[in-house]
C-alpha cells in the first residue's frame, strides 16, 4: 500500500514539475484545445419546441401522438377580441372580428379557423336545414340582428364560454395549425406573421384589445426565454462571479486567472456541446451559470492554496506546486462525485434534463482538466504577492473552528434541532405545474394569458376521445345519452367551465328539424334518424368548417373538449382519475382515452418525480461508498453522509412552509444539490483525516486545522456558487427561477452544515484514534 501512494505520489510530483517548467507551452496547448473545441458553439441551437420536453418512451406523448392523427393537429392560437366599453355585440367589433377572421385563414400553416363569426349556426326554413355563418357580413347588421346573434350565443353551450365570454364582453377565434417537420422556423414564421396582423388589427381598430394565447405561442416564449437567459443572464452572472471573486480573494491577479480559466471552461464545454449537435430550452440554458460556478468552486481551492503558501514566505513556483499536490486528490473526488450526480439526470423522463446533465458533466470534467494545467500555469506567469502572516495573528477561520469545537455539543443539539423543524415542512410542499404561469408578466404571452383566463375561459384543455365500440356508433341514442350525461358531469365539476362535446351538436338538429321548437332541444331517440341529421348537417357545413376534428373517419367515435380554470396539474391528473372512475361506473361500455397538451404536461412533473426519485436513490448510494472507500473508514464515510443529505431536505422544508409548490425544475434539485455540496465534505474531511492519520492530532485539532486549511475556500466556492444560481431569480422563466433559488438555498444550509453541523459530528463521535 505504501509502494502504492509513493507511486502515485511520485507520478504527481513529475506531473506537475511538467506544468511548471513550460507554463507558456501549456497555456498555448490549452488555449490551441479551446479554440479548436469552442469553435463548435456556433452550431448551438435554441429550440421551441415544447415536445422536447417529454421523452420518445413517454406513454401520454404517444397518445397524444395517436389522438392528433385521429382527430387532426391540435396545434392552436387563441385570440381574444375586447372592445374598450361595452359587449362585443355591435357592429363594430363584429367587423373587427370578422375581418380577423378572413385574415387568420391566410396565416402559413393555418387549416381551420374557429370564431365567434364564422361559427356554422343552423336553424330550420319550411323543410330544410339552413347553415350559415352566425355572423354573415357584420357591416350590414341592423339593430335587430345584433340582438338576434347576441341571444343565439350566449344561449348556445358550444358558444358561450368557448367563441364568446359568457357576459359578452370579449370574443375569440381559434387558428389551428398543421405543422411540416421543421417546427422551429415554422413558429417563428406563424408567431410573426402572427404579431404583424394583431398589430394592423390595433391600428385599424384602436378601441379594440387584441390578446394572443395557446401552444404556437408558448412555444415561441420557450426560445425567447431561452436566448434572455443565454445571452443576459449569463453575462450578467459572470460579471457577479467575477466581483464575488475580487471581494473574498482580496487579489486582483488571482481573480484574473480564475476568470481565465473560468473563460477556457465555459468556452469549451458549449462548443463541444455545439459540435454534438445540442438543442437548448429554458430548462437547459442553466446550462453555462453551472459550469461556471463549479468552475470557480474547483480554481479557489487551489488559488487559495497558493495564496497560504506565498503567506508562508514560499516561492511562486513552490507555492504552486504544494497546493497542486494538497488539492489534486480531492479535486479529483469532487469531478467524479459531481460528474456522478449530474449524468444521473439522464434517468429524467424530460430530454432537456439530460442536456442539463451531459452538458455540466462534461464541463465538471474539463475544469478538472484545465485546473491541473492552465491554472498553474497562469498563476506561474502572473505576478502573484500576498502578505505574509503576521506573527501571533490568526486567521479568521483558525479561529472560527476553535469556537466550533468549543461548543461541539450545543450546536450539535440546537443545529439538529433546526434541522428536524425545516424538515417537518417538506409535507406542505405541493407536486404541480401550471404550464399558463412559466413565465411570468415581463413577457406578453403571460400577459395576455392571464387576460384571457379571468375575462373569457381557462385555456387548459382536456381532450377525451369517446368510443362507441362500433363503426356508426356514436349516432346511437345510447351512446348519445352517455357521452351527454358524461358532459353534464363534467359541467358540475368546480375545475370546469366549458365543455365542447358532440351531444350538443346532435340537440340542436334534433330542434332544428322539428321547427326549432324548444321542446325538441333534446337527444334523438332513433339512430336511423340521428345519422340522417348527421349526414344533412354534414353536406351542409361550408368549406373549413367541417367535423373530421371532433369525429373520426369510422364515426366510431368522437372528441370532447373540457376547458378548465386556472387549475394546477395535481388538480388535472385528479380530475382525469375522477372522470375515468365516473365513467366507468356508469357507462362502462363507452371506451375513454384522455390526452392533450394540459394532460401530457399534468403528468410530466409526475413521471420526472419518480424517475429522478429513482436516480437520486442510487447515485447517493454510489457516492456514499465511495466516500466510505476514499475514507477507509466506516464511521467517518457514515459522518459524512449527514452534511450531504441534509441540506435538500432542509431546503424543501423551508420551501414548503414559505412556496409550497415544487414544479418540474425543482424536481431535480436534490440531485443537482447533492453532486456540488458533497465537494465541500469531501475537501473538509480529507484535510481532517489528513491532520488524524498523518499529524496525529486530535479530533479537536484536526478541526480546527481543517478549517485553517479549507475554511476560505469553502466559504468562498459556497458565495460564488450560491450567487452564480440565484442570478436566476431574475428569469423570466419560473422553471429556472426555482431551480436557482432551491440549490442557491440549499448550498447555504450545505455550509451550515458543513462549518457546524459536521465537526460538531466529529469533535463528539471521532473520539477514536484512526
Amino acid at each position: 500500500m505504501n509502494q502504492s501512494v509513493t507511486l502515485t505520489r511520485s507520478r504527481l510530483n513529475f506531473f506537475i514539475d511538467a506544468i511548471l517548467r513550460r507554463p507558456w507551452l501549456v497555456i498555448a496547448l490549452a488555449t490551441l484545445v479551446m479554440l479548436v473545441l469552442a469553435s463548435g458553439g456556433r452550431f448551438i441551437t435554441v429550440t421551441n419546441d415544447y415536445r422536447v420536453m417529454f421523452g420518445p418512451d413517454n406513454p401520454e406523448l404517444a397518445a397524444y401522438n395517436e389522438f392528433q392523427q385521429t382527430y387532426s393537429a391540435s396545434n392552436s392560437a387563441l385570440i381574444a377580441i375586447a372592445p374598450s366599453e361595452g359587449s362585443v355585440f355591435n357592429r363594430k367589433t363584429l367587423i373587427a372580428i370578422e375581418e380577423l377572421t378572413e385574415q387568420a385563414w391566410l396565416v402559413p400553416y393555418s387549416n381551420r379557423v374557429d370564431s365567434l363569426t364564422n361559427f356554422p349556426y343552423s336553424e330550420a326554413v319550411d323543410d330544410d336545414l339552413i347553415v350559415e355563418p352566425l355572423v354573415d357580413d357584420a357591416q350590414s347588421l341592423n339593430d335587430a340582428d345584433l340582438i338576434r346573434i347576441e341571444k343565439a350565443a350566449l344561449s348556445s353551450d358550444e358558444i358561450a364560454g368557448y367563441l364568446i365570454a359568457h357576459d359578452g364582453r370579449v370574443g375569440a377565434l381559434t387558428i389551428h395549425f398543421v405543422l411540416p417537420d421543421n417546427w422551429d422556423s415554422t413558429i417563428v414564421e406563424i408567431t410573426d406573421y402572427l404579431d404583424a396582423m394583431l398589430d394592423q388589427a390595433r391600428a385599424d381598430h384602436p378601441d379594440i384589445n387584441y390578446y394572443a394565447t395557446g401552444d404556437i405561442i408558448l412555444s415561441r416564449t420557450l426560445a425567447t426565454a431561452t436566448q434572455d437567459d443565454f445571452l443576459v443572464l449569463a453575462p450578467i452572472g459572470f460579471l457577479i462571479i467575477l466581483v464575488t471573486t475580487i471581494l473574498i480573494l482580496r487579489s486582483v491577479l488571482c481573480t484574473l486567472a480564475i476568470n481565465i480559466l473560468v473563460l477556457f471552461i465555459v468556452a469549451t464545454a458549449m462548443g463541444a456541446a455545439g459540435w454534438v449537435g445540442t438543442q437548448f430550452n429554458p430548462l437547459s440554458a442553466i446550462v453555462p451559470i453551472i459550469v461556471m460556478a463549479m468552475s470557480v468552486a474547483h480554481s479557489v481551492h487551489i488559488v487559495t492554496a497558493t495564496q497560504n503558501g506565498l503567506r508562508r514566505g514560499l516561492d511562486r513556483k513552490a507555492a504552486i506546486a504544494e497546493s497542486l499536490r494538497s488539492n489534486a486528490y480531492p479535486i479529483f473526488l469532487t469531478t467524479v462525485t459531481t460528474m456522478i450526480g449530474f449524468l444521473s439526470l439522464n434517468a429524467s423522463d424530460s430530454p432537456p434534463f439530460h442536456v442539463l446533465g451531459n452538458c455540466v458533466a462534461f464541463g465538471v470534467l474539463c475544469a478538472f482538466a484545465y485546473c491541473m494545467t492552465l491554472l498553474p500555469a497562469v498563476l506561474l506567469v502572473l505576478p502573484l504577492r500576498a502578505p505574509a502572516l503576521r506573527a501571533g495573528k490568526s486567521e479568521f477561520f483558525e479561529r472560527f473552528g476553535a469556537f466550533v469545537t468549543a461548543r461541539s455539543k450545543y450546536l450539535l443539539w440546537s443545529v439538529s434541532l433546526v434541522v428536524v423543524l425545516l424538515i417537518l415542512g417538506i409535507p406542505r410542499n405541493e407536486l404541480t405545474d401550471a404550464w399558463a404561469h412559466y413565465f411570468d408578466d415581463r413577457y406578453e404571452f403571460r400577459r395576455d394569458t392571464d387576460f384571457i383566463i379571468d375575462n373569457l375561459a381557462g385555456i387548459d384543455i382536456l381532450e377525451y376521445s369517446l368510443e362507441s365500440g362500433s363503426d356508426g356508433g356514436i349516432t346511437n341514442p345510447e351512446y348519445l345519452r352517455a357521452i351527454d350525461a358524461f358532459a353534464q358531469w363534467q359541467r358540475s365539476q368546480p375545475e370546469v367551465s366549458h365543455v365542447q362535446v358532440f351531444s350538443d351538436t346532435m340537440k340542436r338538429l334534433n330542434r332544428n328539424l322539428h321547427g326549432d321548437d324548444p321542446a325538441f332541444h333534446r337527444l334523438p331517440e332513433d339512430q336511423s334518424l340521428a345519422a340522417q341529421y348527421l349526414l344533412l348537417y354534414e353536406l351542409s357545413l361550408p368549406f373549413g368548417s367541417d367535423l373530421n376534428n371532433r369525429i373520426n373517419v369510422t364515426k366510431s367515435a368522437t372528441r370532447m373538449s373540457v376547458v378548465t380554470s386556472t387549475v394546477s396539474s395535481l388538480d388535472h391528473r385528479e380530475l382525469g382519475k375522477r372522470s375515468q372512475i365516473w365513467l366507468q361506473e356508469n357507462f362502462p361500455e363507452i371506451g375513454m382515452k384522455l390526452s392533450g397538451t394540459t394532460t401530457i404536461f399534468a403528468h410530466l412533473s409526475q413521471r420526472n418525480i419518480d424517475s429522478m426519485l429513482r436516480s437520486t436513490i442510487i447515485a447517493m448510494a454510489l457516492i456514499s461508498f465511495i466516500l466510505i472507500g476514499i475514507f477507509k473508514s466506516l464511521r467517518l464515510g457514515l459522518i459524512s453522509l449527514i452534511p450531504n443529505f441534509i441540506p435538500a431536505a432542509m431546503s424543501f422544508g423551508l420551501w414548503g412552509y414559505t412556496i409550497g409548490k415544487i414544479g418540474i425544475s425543482a424536481s431535480v434539485v436534490t440531485i443537482v444539490a447533492f453532486g456540488i455540496i458533497v465537494d465541500d465534505t469531501i475537501h473538509f474531511l480529507s484535510k481532517y483525516i489528513k491532520a488524524r492519520r498523518e499529524d496525529g492530532l486530535s479530533s479537536s485539532e484536526s478541526v480546527v486545522y481543517a478549517f485553517r486549511t479549507v475554511g476560505k475556500a469553502l466559504f468562498t466556492t459556497t458565495s460564488v456558487l450560491s450567487i452564480g444560481f440565484l442570478v436566476f431569480i431574475s428569469s423570466g422563466y419560473v422553471g429556472s427561477w426555482a431551480l436557482g433559488l432551491l440549490i442557491a438555498i440549499t448550498l447555504v444550509f450545505a455550509l451550515i452544515a458543513d462549518f457546524l453541523l459536521l465537526p460538531s459530528l466529529l469533535v463528539v463521535i471521532d473520539r477514536k484514534k484512526l
